[in-house]
């Protein structure tokens, strides 16, 4: 099945050229409509197809990739009540523009306030460490993979994004829960936003 990618921007669009370059189908999603995304559609190939969000949000797998600002609003376009135990990824931090003022997270995770947006959704923190032009690099390096780290309360979730991510060429670390692995990712704060590490063969 496709991979749902709600919003468009840095994040959205690397991780769609690196799921359609490892064969991955692809359908993304922004709110602003399909039609703004058929020059990015043209560009990276007939495996990535225009939607609306809530054609996105049917997908096995959904990320969730859009500013922390737009957070609510897109899931709420995404018009799911019951998210019947699809994988959500969650890409977001929780600051972003204009003022990149840190969200009062009332001592959770990012992860465990998006949880409760998408309810009976399978949750997972991955692919938020690392800029977009790293995230869309090639992950297969001549000295290793580049590491992506992720987390979530669903270790059977936990295990098929860390198989896709494999498939496109990551080496994963799995973080374990949200309420602690999610704290370890998170930015600000975290130890490991930013690290660009590789793992040798």
């Amino acid at each position: 099945m496709p991979i749902g990618i709600i919003g468009a921007g840095a994040i959205g669009q690397a991780l769609a050229y690196r799921f359609v370059a490892a064969g991955e189908r692809v359908v993304i999603s922004n709110s602003r409509g399909p039609q703004s995304l058929r020059d990015l559609a043209a560009s990276i190939g007939p495996a990535l197809t225009p939607a609306t969000v809530a054609e996105s949000a049917e997908e096995e797998i959904v990320v969730l990739a859009v500013p922390w600002r737009r957070l609510s609003e897109a899931v709420a376009a995404a018009d799911v009540l019951d998210w019947q135990e699809r994988i959500v990824i969650d890409t977001t931090n929780p600051l972003g523009p204009p003022d990149f003022k840190v969200a009062d997270l009332d001592g959770r995770t990012s992860s465990e306030v998006v949880a409760e947006l998408v309810p009976g959704a399978r949750l997972v923190k991955a692919f938020n460490t690392l800029t977009p032009a790293v995230l869309g690099s090639d992950p297969r390096t001549f000295v290793g993979r580049r590491v992506i780290f992720l987390s979530g309360n669903h270790p059977g979730a936990n295990e098929r994004v860390t198989r896709l991510a494999e498939r496109v060429g990551w080496a994963v670390i799995d973080l374990g829960p949200l309420a602690s692995g999610g704290r370890l990712q998170q930015f600000p704060g975290g130890p490991l936003p930013t690290l660009n590490l590789l793992l040798e063969p």
